[in-house]
Order: structure tokens, then sequence, then C-alpha cells
């Protein structure tokens, strides 16, 4: 009988040892499976961030929004607007960028335009449109999987037409900014969300420098000409190609 509680004792033992073994060697193995299911994620994730910021060219375009003032005491009015890109990545952080835009929107015009002794009552806005021709560089400050950040600087001169829809009425008489092409500058931030590692999502908040003047016979008192701060949005797509060597 004592024999036999010991051969009971021992195979309960030896039966709670191969347990905690077994549990052992698969908590072992589920850990070196993790760890190599983590590495293979990494590496898959290197790859793809290596593959979207390697191309070589980046194109894109879409529309937007500005707020744009359009006389020296006029007040600002909403602006659509298209915009079209083409960079050129020296490195996968440094690229040379080209741009043009439209943008459309209609002069608030003050009562009473005109001159003192000939004061115009419109009874609409007149259309204006400016088309910014720009180019200048894009630094990348974030590049991940899915998204990116990037800062843009960018320099031009701006086509303005401002009496064109004024019905035969000419700028001077409105005290909207002359027609006329002019320095412009502009500063972004490329926010961009990655469907494919060459297709993504853009958005951009956006300045726009202008340097407009009024007419000189313009009847609205000095100066005549100055720095216009006009703010909005882009947003649209962007399609990536070419190889970095």
């Amino acid at each position: 009988m004592f024999g036999f509680r010991i051969r009971v004792k021992s195979a309960a033992i030896l039966s709670l040892a191969l347990a905690v073994g077994g549990a052992t060697t698969l908590a072992a193995q589920t850990t070196r499976r993790s760890r190599r299911e983590n590495a293979n994620r990494k590496a898959r994730i290197e790859r793809t961030i290596q593959e979207t910021y390697s191309h070589r060219w980046e194109v894109g375009g879409g529309g937007g929004f500005l707020r744009f003032r359009s006389g020296q005491y006029l007040q600002k009015n909403n602006e659509v607007n298209f915009w079209m890109s083409t960079t050129y990545y020296l490195n996968p952080k440094i690229g040379i960028i080209g741009e043009v835009r439209g943008m459309y929107g209609n002069a608030k015009i003050a009562n009473g335009a005109g001159t003192p002794t000939q004061p115009i009552f419109l009874n609409f806005n007149p259309q204006i449109s400016e088309y910014p021709f720009l180019g200048g560089v894009v630094y990348r400050l974030v590049s991940k999987e899915k998204f990116a950040v990037s800062l843009t600087g960018e320099g031009g001169v701006a086509l303005g037409k401002f009496d064109g829809g004024s019905k035969g009425i000419p700028s001077k008489y409105l005290h909207v900014w002359q027609s006329a092409t002019r320095p412009a500058f502009s500063v972004g931030a490329n926010l961009d969300y990655n469907f494919y590692p060459n297709l993504a999502f853009r958005i951009t908040p956006t300045w726009v420098g202008t340097t407009y003047h009024l007419d000189p016979q313009d009847s609205a008192p000095t100066p005549h000409g100055s720095l216009q701060n006009n703010v909005g949005v882009n947003i649209g797509i962007v399609y990536r190609f070419g190889k970095i060597k």
C-alpha cells in the first residue's frame, strides 16, 4: 500500500513537471513568434517608407480657398482657387518646386466708390482674379508610412485682373488694385496622407503675400501699395513617380 502511494505521488509530480515544461516551451515559442512578427512588421514598414520617399518626382493638383484683400481700404473677400505643382526631389528630404495657382472671387466695393464729386453705387461686386506663378523649395520634416509633413517656401510673380468684371469702370474709381503683374510669395505646410507609396491626399494651409498697387490716379488716401497678407488652404491629390538614384 505504501509503495502504491509513492508511485502515485511520483506520477503526479512527473505529470506536473511535464505540464510546466510544456507551458514554458509554449510560452517561449509564442515569444519568439511574436518577436519574429514584430521584426517582420517593422521591416515591412521600413520598406514602405523607403519606397514612398525615394520617388524622384511628385505632381499634384486640386482646389482651395483664400481670403484676399482686393484693395488698400476694402474688406477682404473669399476666393476659390485651383493649384498645380511639380516637385523634383534632390534627396528624400529636399526638393525643388514649381507651381501655378488661380484664384477667383468678387471684390467688396465700398458704397459711394468713385470720386467725391462723382460717387459710384454698384449693385454688384465685380469679379477679380489672380494667377501666381511660383518656384521654390520644399523640405520634409516627417516621413512616416502613412503620413508626411513638409514645409514649402516659394517666390515669383502674380498676374492680377481687377477691373475686367467691372462693366468698363476703371479700377481707380472702385479703389481695387490696378491690374498688373507683381512680385508674390508663399509659404505653406504640406500634410500628406498616403493611400499608397505613390499616391497621397494633401492638405496645405498656406500664406500668400502679394504686392499689388492702387492706380496712381486713385483718389484713395496714400500709400498706394503694400504687402497683402492672404491666408487659405489647398486640398488635392499627389502622385509620385521615378526613383532617386
